[in-house]
């Protein structure tokens, strides 16, 4: 199966089309980053346990922010692949203070856990990044190459159990895939989920699974500290930051899956504020603490806004369902 990321082929959105509006589309009564909150406090929720992806985004967001925002606070809010954080979020309507991270994970945790709420009750602002999927196996492990897992999950396909995030999200996307390409139900994929990549990673250091599934950007402290051992990433092409790191591809496995991450407002704001919010997350980007996080990270610039953004997020949430839909997942 032929699977491309959300850069690269069905899930693209289109190419990076925002114009720096500062620079070439001054706007009526324009406002500088950070004014329009007249001195409140920008809060950044990361819809999750601390640790994982969306975590480190909004920890790395409230660092970049400083110098065009202030002082900002972060706090966490775990739980059903951030649906449960998505519904208290959507409780502050119209409120400018407030944003939150998302992603690809939350456009298949609402399918899967069918979410009373959705991300139409929130403001879409921008996507920020790309991360890309790696496959471990503790360093003990009698698995060596994921042929070695193939051929296991080929004999008892139940008996291979993969650690990873939420239900519906796209580890567990990603572990479907697997088991599709190499002939196998993905609906018979054992998966154990999770709110953060902490605690999948402890379920994989403590014997309970096979094999764990996460962003290359959470597992590559763990990779480097020899805790774990890489199998494969998710990219078509080898990754800088794990050159040694075979792909699915080369493996034998034709799959190919990336997660991206972006952020949301409440729904119900004033056009400007809109704007604004929209403003402060370009200009962040621009920062130099936001660009020695993407390279520290390993994490790919997406940056995609206003109208595009929009249509690149109804296009995932048609996408995701038909996929989870085939895996049985929705």
């Amino acid at each position: 199966m032929n699977w491309r990321p959300a850069v690269a082929g069905p899930w693209v959105a289109a190419a990076i089309a925002t114009v720096l509006l500062v620079v070439t589309m001054p706007r009526d009564d324009p406002a500088e980053a950070g004014d329009f909150l007249d001195g409140r406090q920008l809060r950044l929720m990361a819809p999750a346990a601390p640790g994982g992806g969306w975590d480190q985004t909004a920890r790395e967001m409230q660092s970049a922010l400083r110098d065009v925002a202030g002082r900002t606070e972060v706090y966490n809010v775990a739980g059903a692949g951030g649906t449960i954080g998505l519904s208290q979020f959507a409780r502050y309507e119209g409120d400018p203070t407030q944003v939150m991270v998302m992603g690809l994970i939350m456009v298949g945790a609402i399918e899967s856990n069918d979410s009373p709420v959705s991300l139409e009750q929130t403001t879409p602002l921008v996507r920020l990044t790309t991360d890309y999927e790696v496959l471990v196996v503790p360093a003990d492990s009698p698995l060596q190459t994921v042929d070695d897992l193939v051929t296991r999950m080929r004999d008892d396909l139940g008996a291979v159990s993969f650690a990873g995030g939420s239900a519906g999200g796209v580890e567990q996307i990603l572990a479907g895939l697997i088991a599709d390409a190499i002939g196998a139900d993905p609906g018979g994929v054992n998966y154990v989920a999770h709110s953060g990549g902490g605690e999948a990673l402890s379920t994989l250091l403590s014997g309970r699974a096979t094999a764990g599934v996460s962003g290359v950007s959470e597992l590559e402290g763990q990779i480097r500290a020899g805790t774990v051992r890489p199998l494969a990433v998710s990219s078509a092409d080898r990754l800088p930051a794990l050159p040694d790191v075979p792909t699915l591809r080369e493996s034998g496995v034709d799959v190919e899956l990336a997660n991206w991450r972006g952020v949301v407002a409440p729904a119900r704001l004033d056009p400007a504020e809109e704007q604004a919010l929209e403003d402060l997350m370009m200009r962040m980007t621009q920062t130099d603490a936001w660009r020695e996080t993407l390279q520290r990270r390993g994490w790919g610039d997406a940056y995609l806004a206003g109208p595009e953004f929009d249509t690149f997020l109804k296009t995932e949430r048609d996408t995701v369902h038909d996929v989870l839909v085939k895996m049985g997942l929705a």
